[in-house]
């Protein structure tokens, strides 16, 4: 059941909270803004406690500003584990994926898990690249999905008196389908997806074209669960 009431006054997250139309404008997958905004978790060691806070774009990008803030402020101890989890609204471009690997090399007791909302310029090889050699080397990438937005609104929104359980339901194809692109780039395999910018009306609209490459490697659920997809029939 809704309660009557907004994020708590006592809760100590409430003045690091964004605004419900912030998160709606920077975390649409239909929207190609050019601000980025993170959104960020972090926790030590066996502590329950979950430090929450959120980060944009500067004169650097939020990745670097939040790699940059981190070690600046927290004093590392090698025995003491540290998990972090970011949700982007852009996925990291191939040089904040070259920071990021080399913030961890240098603290191996952080974990780093990242989900995106969306593929920042997916269709550049070094992006692509950048993408591939953080999960290899241990970092976990993923689309974000409907559990994570609602995560995302209960934890990091300043949402509505009652509106709890709401948050702007963004259609799920378009996160499946940005999905289906994360694998095609973790398998080396091309493009899958394009995204067509309208100017004059303001829509963006997918264009998915398949090789057989795409079939023959990608998890025949991946490609059916996008509900736009027929697997094609080897006859006998």
């Amino acid at each position: 059941m809704a309660s009557d009431k907004g994020p708590s006054a006592g809760d100590a997250t409430l003045r690091r909270r964004i605004e419900p139309r912030e998160f709606e404008v920077f975390f649409d997958p239909r929207e190609l803004r050019k601000e980025a905004c993170l959104l960020y978790e972090i926790k030590w060691g066996t502590s329950h406690r979950i430090w929450r806070n959120s980060g944009r774009n500067t004169a650097n990008h939020v990745e670097l500003n939040f790699i940059e803030k981190f070690t600046s402020e927290r004093h590392f101890c090698p025995s003491v584990s540290c998990s972090i989890t970011w949700f982007l609204s852009w996925s990291p471009c191939w040089e904040c994926s070259k920071a990021i690997r080399g913030f961890l090399s240098q603290h191996p007791s952080v974990t780093l898990v990242i989900y995106v909302s969306r593929l920042f310029w997916h269709l550049d090889q070094q992006n692509r690249q950048g993408l591939r050699d953080l999960v290899n080397s241990g970092v976990t990438v993923q689309i974000m999905r409907v559990p994570e937005y609602d995560h995302c609104w209960r934890n990091f929104v300043n949402y509505p008196p009652g509106e709890e359980d709401h948050w702007p339901r963004y259609p799920v194809v378009w996160m499946k389908l940005y999905a289906l692109e994360l694998h095609c780039i973790i398998l080396s395999l091309p493009p899958c997806l394009k995204i067509l910018r309208r100017c004059q009306n303001q829509l963006t609209l997918f264009r998915l074209t398949l090789q057989n490459c795409h079939y023959q490697m990608i998890p025949p659920h991946i490609l059916l669960a996008t509900g736009l997809i027929q697997l094609p029939v080897t006859w006998r």
